[in-house]
């Protein structure tokens, strides 16, 4: 009750009129961070439950935790350290990238809040935690900051900011990132490069990831159980498989995320992987087709990508279709163009916009359905 009276007091500096007046939306994104709002979403996303907007971010948020304190550990581990070490070390490289991405974009945010004189969307809570983990820790700061302007800005406001965008936010600054400074996304180029921590110098690593080298090679260094658990490079918060799972369990069962698209992604992944492995196609023909979900981005652009609840598909035949289309075309990039070996994000951010089409053409199948069953009556 002390808060609430105190943000009761000073909430009329802030509102229309008052001195602080200009600073109302950042003012409202406080306060609805603090308590949960009395007001009803009136367009874009709609939570049709007991919790807001911001709460079920929140708990997007509780199921990345396991990836992303692995991420740690892993990030310290795959230089040579251990224990607490290791993860100290993964925290010193994440926690700037994570700050550059929550201060820009929310900047972003709240900016754009002010000029149309709106609430600061919920959105950017999770897109803000999720940019830094679908990214190496090797990539420079300023990389980060211009893949998160981007993808505010063009990749979410420019449609109306959050539940009227078409693309994933951060699947938008990854692939910008990508295609604007390839080296520093893929190739050898990529991992860690060297790094002074409480006085000792920690040894740089580079060199290509197991989805580089299946892609190349058909073999990697390390055992599909290392890749299960995450014991392998690779950006922060795709490495462990295991991690990933256990976030998308969570989701399942706080009704967060469509069972349907996730089980629908790792069904077309693991089909395609089957069908060019029987085929004999590529550099893959010679490894097992699960190895798809166990390395690179896959398990986790099924679990925490495509089931984006603004970019995914809503109808429930569609977000089996989108969801199998996702898996087979990530399966089908990686295979038939070895020059890219994480397909991924484009079957995400594709099918992102062809979402919208499968479930107009699955309303309208719906709509014909019913209307032959009206003459079938007659």
């Amino acid at each position: 009750m002390g808060l609430r009276n105190i943000v009761d007091k000073i909430k009329p500096t802030f509102s229309e009129g008052g001195k602080l007046g200009f600073l109302a939306s950042t003012f409202d994104a406080v306060e609805t961070f603090l308590f949960v709002p009395n007001t009803t979403t009136q367009k874009g996303a709609h939570v049709r439950d007991a919790i807001d907007m911001k709460r079920t971010m929140f708990f997007v948020i509780i199921a990345l935790l396991p990836a992303f304190l692995f991420g740690c550990f892993n990030t310290g581990h795959q230089v040579g350290l251990e224990g607490f070490a290791a993860v100290w070390y993964g925290l010193v490289r994440v926690l700037p990238m994570l700050a550059v991405s929550y201060v820009v974009g929310l900047g972003i945010e709240i900016v754009y809040a002010q000029i149309r004189k709106e609430e600061v969307a919920e959105g950017y809570f999770v897109t803000g935690f999720l940019i830094p983990m679908i990214m190496p820790v090797s990539t420079p700061l300023w990389m980060v900051a211009l893949g998160v302007a981007f993808a505010v800005i063009f990749g979410k406001e420019v449609f109306g900011g959050t539940g009227m965008n078409i693309f994933n936010p951060a699947l938008v600054a990854r692939a910008f990132v990508f295609f604007a400074f390839t080296p520093q996304m893929s190739g050898e180029k990529v991992w860690y490069s060297d790094w002074t921590m409480m006085g000792a110098q920690v040894d740089g690593v580079s060199g290509a990831t197991a989805l580089e080298q299946l892609s190349t090679t058909g073999q990697m260094q390390w055992s599909a159980m290392d890749a299960f658990l995450g014991f392998i490079p690779g950006s922060f918060g795709e490495t462990s498989t295991l991690c990933i799972l256990l976030g998308g369990l969570f989701l399942l069962f706080t009704g967060i995320a469509s069972w349907r698209t996730m089980l629908s992604v790792f069904a077309g992944g693991l089909a395609f992987g089957y069908l060019f492995q029987l085929c004999g196609v590529g550099e893959w023909a010679n490894v097992p087709a699960y190895y798809h979900v166990l390395v690179g981005g896959f398990a986790f652009g099924a679990v925490f990508m495509a089931t984006d609840p603004v970019t995914s598909a809503q109808t429930n035949a569609g977000k089996y279709i989108v969801g199998f289309m996702t898996g087979a075309l990530a399966v089908l990039v990686r295979v038939v163009n070895p020059a890219y070996p994480e397909g991924m994000m484009l079957a995400i951010l594709f099918m992102n916009a062809l979402a919208p089409t499968v479930d107009y053409f699955v309303v309208e199948a719906n709509i014909k359905r019913r209307k032959n069953r009206v003459k079938l009556a007659k």
